[in-house]
């Protein structure tokens, strides 16, 4: 919708839904608004229009919440930058409003009543300055930037706040990548840095001189990588534990997640020696590595993952631990090919889209005690909840993460038992 058609609304924002919107409503239907706060009352103008509900971002905000501030970055706001969703928000109201979208999705999908409280990741000083994975898009010219919301438009930013600040030492912003279609700036915990170019088609990228050294390395899609220069293997940290993690391969971007997830994960789980314990979706190990430690060489932990990379990578990163042993396949039917009818405990982390029925129903079959679900998205987690108590299993604990300040994403850690 061109800005120039966009037509305007008097609007008063009643609550936040699940995704970076607050609902309103103008004659009789449903406005997401993005940009407002609850109990606010704003002028919105539509950026979209469907026959059930539209679109708005609100441009003038007339009686403000106590809740509303400044965004710190000056590329947030409407018709800017698409990665934030609420630096107008302080960060204690961002929290309460992911509690509440946690809350809404558990007792509309699932008929759960719980109390949620989003709790504080340690390593992001004021909600700033945490991402230590940041894609970049590019334009034609080479200028890096970010999509805008819902749109195949770029900004071109030259620095982001939330930002981790050896990303930022890289510089990558501020330099012209001709012939790229999307940089990635890495900086791993462990002091390594990477930059992961992904070329437009049928282009050679020149790769600018950078502020800070970095591995560069060339996606050459589906997650494979290849290194022009340095090793392309970043080293991670967890507790006491290092982890190698290749390229652009998963781990939690905020820099205090994989720890703090990994002892909310345990604590659910309370592993016992000899157990038999399964990880699913297990990436590069995080997760199985401590239920290894805890089960101890009498117990044992099978890992499954379907990304070849990390499958690597995790066989590396377990490799002092034999009871633990990770193979490569889909959940779907690696259960099966590998004959896994019985687990003492359950872990899984699958990505945003969840579960499914299928999973839902094969792990319900493995009559595990105890469940524990990490989630990246409370709509899936819900959904799949509410298939596990049609199972046998019910909600026992819950805990919810701030991981992404300053977004509407928010990870949460589920413990599910039998009975």
């Amino acid at each position: 919708m061109d800005s120039r058609d966009r037509e305007s609304l008097e609007l008063t924002v009643g609550p936040v839904a699940h995704g970076g919107w607050c609902v309103a409503r103008h004659e009789g239907r449903v406005v997401f608004v993005r940009h407002a706060l609850p109990g606010e009352r704003v002028v919105a103008e539509v950026t979209e229009e469907t026959a059930r509900f539209l679109r708005a971002d609100a441009v003038r905000v007339l009686d403000p919440s106590p809740d509303r501030v400044t965004p710190p970055c000056p590329y947030a706001g409407p018709g800017r930058c698409g990665g934030c969703d609420w630096q107008h928000a302080s960060l204690e109201a961002q929290r309460a409003l992911k509690a509440d979208v946690v809350a809404e999705q558990l007792q509309r999908l699932a008929g759960i009543e719980a109390k949620v409280v989003v709790e504080e990741v340690p390593g992001a000083p004021g909600g700033l300055g945490w991402r230590t994975r940041v894609q970049f898009a590019a334009r034609p010219g080479g200028e890096l930037g970010f999509r805008k919301h819902r749109s195949h438009d770029i900004q071109v930013v030259d620095a982001c706040l939330i930002a981790h600040p050896e990303v930022e030492a890289v510089g990558a912003e501020r330099r012209t990548w001709r012939g790229a279609a999307g940089v990635e700036v890495i900086a791993s915990v462990g002091g390594d840095r990477a930059v992961v170019v992904r070329p437009r088609s049928h282009r050679t990228v020149a790769v600018p001189d950078l502020d800070a050294p970095a591995s560069i390395l060339l996606d050459q899609g589906k997650g494979r990588t290849v290194a022009r220069h340095g090793s392309g293997v970043l080293r991670e940290r967890a507790g006491e534990r290092e982890f190698r993690v290749s390229g652009s391969g998963f781990w939690q971007v905020h820099p205090g997640a994989a720890e703090t997830l990994l002892d909310a994960v345990l604590a659910y789980a309370a592993p016992e020696p000899g157990e038999w314990a399964l990880d699913l979706y297990c990436g590069v190990g995080l997760f199985a590595a401590g239920l290894a430690e805890m089960v101890g060489p009498e117990g044992a932990v099978f890992g499954l993952e379907s990304d070849a990379a990390a499958v690597r990578d995790a066989r590396a990163n377990l490799r002092d631990l034999p009871q633990a042993r990770v193979e490569r396949g889909r959940v779907e039917e690696a259960l099966d090919r590998f004959e896994i009818e019985r687990a003492d405990l359950v872990v899984v982390d699958p990505p945003r889209s969840g579960l499914g029925r299928e999973v839902v129903e094969r792990i319900a079959g493995l009559e595990a005690p105890r469940i524990v679900y990490v989630s990246c998205d409370p709509a899936t987690l819900a959904r799949d909840l509410a298939w596990l108590a049609e199972r046998g299993y019910r909600l026992d604990g819950l805990r919810a993460f701030d991981a992404f300040p300053m977004t509407h994403h928010v990870e949460c850690v589920a413990l599910l038992v039998r009975g």
